[in-house]
């Protein structure tokens, strides 16, 4: 997890949580009476019944707001925290980093007494639903291929879990790899490149020839003729999936 300590220098910028997505997440902690955060980066999408958050960049932790709730250096696979320890353990957009998928998600489970939820991607419908990494930056796609963790997988470690599409706003304030699906010229944007782990770890130079043709094709008004069909659209499921596993 020390590539957060590079990628997380502007997180807090351009990973803004979205109400939306919030309300989703929140919706499905349900009446957890309190809540712990691990690969809690900088504090997105907790609730005010967090008790802990778990983080393994201080770069990260750095960037959480004031106010937020007390923070723990550490990684999912040794959670530093006794058995049962809160109601509802959440993890949202972060297994696809850990070392040990079996052994953080074991570790979900035994922090957790009621419930885990997992934010994570369907890479296959990604990959096919998703413009920006079918048409322009395969090389990013090929990236995701090496880390991402089917929805089947996650289900089964967690000893089964119901899986929710969530889809993503035209206007989502949370700049992850999709975020900006009717806002192309964003991904032209260094900063919002360097906020999305997909790109800003694919590299520059792999993704030079692909940002060169959308800002072609940008300019010349062949991407919003190719993709009008998005520009009637609210949101999109390009993939992204919330598992909750009760227990």
């Amino acid at each position: 997890m020390a590539v957060y300590d590079t990628l997380g220098t502007t997180y807090a910028r351009t990973r803004r949580p979205d109400t939306r997505i919030a309300a989703r997440i929140h919706a499905a902690l349900g009446d957890a009476t309190d809540v712990i955060n691990v690969g809690a980066g900088t504090g997105s999408y907790e609730p005010a019944r967090t008790i802990l958050a778990v983080e393994p960049s201080r770069i990260m932790l750095a960037q959480r707001p004031r106010g937020a709730a007390p923070a723990v250096c550490a990684v999912a696979e040794r959670l530093p925290l006794r058995d049962g320890a809160a109601d509802a353990v959440m993890a949202l957009l972060t297994v696809h980093h850990w070392s040990d998928l079996a052994a953080g998600i074991a570790e979900l489970r035994r922090v957790a007494r009621r419930r885990v939820l997992v934010l994570t991607w369907d890479q296959q419908v990604y990959r096919e639903r998703f413009w920006l990494v079918r048409d322009y930056l395969p090389q990013a796609a090929a990236h995701d291929d090496t880390r991402a963790v089917a929805t089947e997988r996650l289900a089964a470690l967690l000893g089964g879990a119901r899986v929710e599409a969530v889809p993503v706003p035209h206007d989502c304030t949370d700049g992850f790899g999709a975020a900006y699906w009717r806002r192309p010229d964003a991904y032209l944007d260094p900063q919002v490149r360097a906020g999305i782990s997909m790109l800003a770890q694919t590299g520059e130079d792999a993704l030079a020839p692909g940002l060169a043709a959308l800002a072609d094709d940008l300019t010349s008004g062949r991407w919003h003729a190719r993709y009008a069909d998005l520009l009637a659209r609210d949101t999109v499921d390009v993939g992204y999936r919330l598992l909750v596993a009760d227990f």
